[in-house]
This record gives C-alpha cells, structure tokens and sequence, in this order.
C-alpha cells in the first residue's frame, strides 16, 4: 500500500499545470431611445428607455429637469423625466450624468424657449443690455463678460462692511469666478488657498431713470450675499451721493429679499435705512426677475412684476435726501461673510457658491 502511494505522488507531480485563460472583461454598455431629447417650453414629461448591461445612477444638474427613478439594473429601464415651465425667452438645456461602475455617460435634455415674463413698464424701450448668451472659449476655457460692457472692481480689505472676499478680474491664474455657460453668467465665489475669491462687475454704461431688470438665482448658506445695485457714475462719497439696492440676499435669511435706497438722512448706519423685504418661493433653485423703476419722482423696487418697495422724492432739492437725480451704473457682486452677510456666521461647506445671471436689461422711455 505504501509503494501505490509513492507511485501515485509521482504521478501527480509529474503532470503539467495549466493556468485557466483570462476571462475577457465585458464592456459596459448604456444606450438610450431616444438618444437626445428636445422638449417644448411647457411643463411636462418623456420617458426615455434605457438599456445597460450593468447597474446605473443618474443625476440631473438642473434643478427644472428631475428624473425618476434615479436608478436602474441591467436591462431595459423606463426614465421618466420631468421638466417644469420654461419661462425664460431662451432655450436651455441639462446634462443628465449616468454613473456605472468605472464610467458615465451623460444625456443631454434640451427646453424650447418660453414667452418670457415681460412685467416691463408701458411706455419703456430697451437701450441696453447683457443677454450672456455668449459660446466663444479661449484655450478650452467658457466665454466670460464682455469687457465692452463690464469692468471688474479688485482687491480685498473688506469693502466698507468688514467683507472675507477677494474680488478678482475675472480670472486670476487657473481660477476663473466669471463665466458664461448655457446662456447665463456665473458668478462663482470659492476657497484659493486660505482666502475667498468672488466678482463684483460693473456696467461700463450709467444711466439717469429708467426701468432696470435682471433674471436671477441666487446661492444659499450662512455666508453669501450676492446683490444687484447702483451707484452714481461720479461717486465721491458714500451715503451722499446715494445708493440705490434693486436685490440684496443673504443665505442666513432662505427665500427673502430686499430692496433699499441709502442717502446721506437715510441710511442703516444711522438707524433711518429705506427698505423693504419680500418673501419669495425658491429663490436659490429657480430664476426671479428683480427690477427696478426710478423716475424723477420715486424709486420702485419689483420682484416678478410685483412692487413692494417705494421711495419718494420729498422734492426739497436736498442731496441729503434725495441724491437720485444724476447717472448711475448697474453693479453685480457676490461677497462673503461681512456686517450683514457673516452677521448669523458663515459655512464654508457652502463653498464654491454660485450666483447666477441670466440676462440684464435697462429701459427707458
């Protein structure tokens, strides 16, 4: 018995191994029917079939586009996706991101463009305005501002309000807080180093009355306080010559606006500030169009079409009271932190904050 075990070690160690060959690895693989969507400006849904031969999640970044489910399995998946009103007189689009295992693929969802709101004034004829509707990139990178129309302020030192950010030009180094992408501005502040970089843009041309207008969205968070306001274009000081705010928010305060003028006898500095707020609905994931209507009479503040702010002129012919009878330029800022905006602390989590800018008009009859 023990030479049969001997001769059957033998045996078996003189058999050749083979290795078993490399299973091929499969190609993962996502097709959609229909490949590309194109919607009209209303509100509605379309499902897409989507067909993968491995498990997926997807994601819209748009908040007017959402899908459901945000998950499938091999196979065919029925996607429904659902699009809000296009109220806009653009035509937009988003991007849908498919996740699966090592790789995406996304799927583009384009919107028809609206009517528009039109709450402009009767009598007033557009003279100028900033659609941001510029493709144009240099070195790869998105259009940014025209500098025919915008200049940039610089610089840090916190702005007269005790503000964290840096203001740049635009672009500095690799890091770039204006750009124009999918027919709106982005204004992006965002963490370089130990510091915050934001814009604060102003429009090259000033005006004397008119109806001015901008389509907005605006970030959230404890820390962020984007704006839309004016200031003469011969300003020498600050509050006589005047101010005139069209939106200001604050991330600590969700869905709350504000318009107010600032003059030398009325300020906040003093306890006497012209003001008014206004509660909105979805004011950091949809677009609002803020205005302003200002006549040698009195400044009105509006937010879609609705007034909720007035200002009237005392007719004293007194610039402590009422400085509003010279040229002012439109001014778009983003500021972190500060007086008012750091007043309920900051989040840095909220960071990079975008502020977004669909189109600026100014009126006048």
């Amino acid at each position: 018995m023990y030479n049969l075990f001997i001769i059957a070690l033998l045996l078996l160690g003189g058999c050749k191994t083979t290795s078993e060959p490399p299973i091929p690895a499969v190609e993962i693989k996502i097709q959609f029917s229909p490949e590309t969507l194109t919607l009209e400006a209303e509100e509605s849904s379309k499902s897409v079939i989507v067909t993968s031969n491995t498990n997926w999640t997807a994601a819209s970044d748009q908040t007017w586009c959402t899908l459901s489910p945000q998950s499938g399995y091999i196979g065919d998946t029925s996607l429904k996706i659902s699009i809000s009103v296009n109220h806009s007189d653009k035509e937009r689009t988003a991007t849908l991101t498919f996740k699966l295992d090592s790789i995406s693929k996304q799927y583009t969802v384009t919107q028809k463009a609206g009517a528009g709101e039109n709450y402009v004034p009767g009598g007033y004829n557009m003279i100028w305005g900033d659609e941001f509707n510029d493709t144009r990139t240099t070195e790869g990178k998105p259009a940014m501002p025209n500098r025919s129309k915008w200049s940039y302020e610089t610089g840090a030192g916190g702005w007269g309000n005790n503000e964290i950010q840096n203001y740049i030009a635009g672009v500095s180094g690799t890091d770039t807080c204006a750009v124009i992408t999918n027919g709106t501005l982005k204004i992006i502040a965002k963490k370089r180093g130990t510091e915050v970089i934001s814009i604060r843009m102003n429009s090259v041309s000033s005006w004397q009355y008119g109806y001015f207008e901008a389509r907005l969205k605006v970030p959230g968070g404890k820390g962020t306080w984007p704006a839309f306001w004016m200031l003469p274009k011969n300003f020498v000081s600050w509050p006589l010559d005047g101010e005139i705010d069209i939106m200001e928010y604050v991330g600590y305060r969700p869905n709350v606006v504000q318009a107010s003028v600032h003059t030398m006898a009325y300020n906040h500095s003093i306890g006497t500030e012209k003001t008014a707020t206004k509660n909105i609905v979805n004011a950091e994931t949809d677009f609002h169009v803020y205005a302003l209507e200002w006549t040698s009479d009195k400044i009105t503040g509006f937010v879609d079409g609705i007034a909720y702010f007035t200002f009237m002129n005392d007719k004293k012919n007194d610039k402590k009271t009422w400085p509003f009878n010279a040229p002012f330029y439109l001014k778009l800022n983003l500021a972190w932190g500060g007086n008012w905006g750091g007043s309920q602390g900051i989040d840095e989590t909220k960071l990079p904050a975008t502020y977004e800018i669909d189109y600026v008009r100014v009126y006048q009859k």
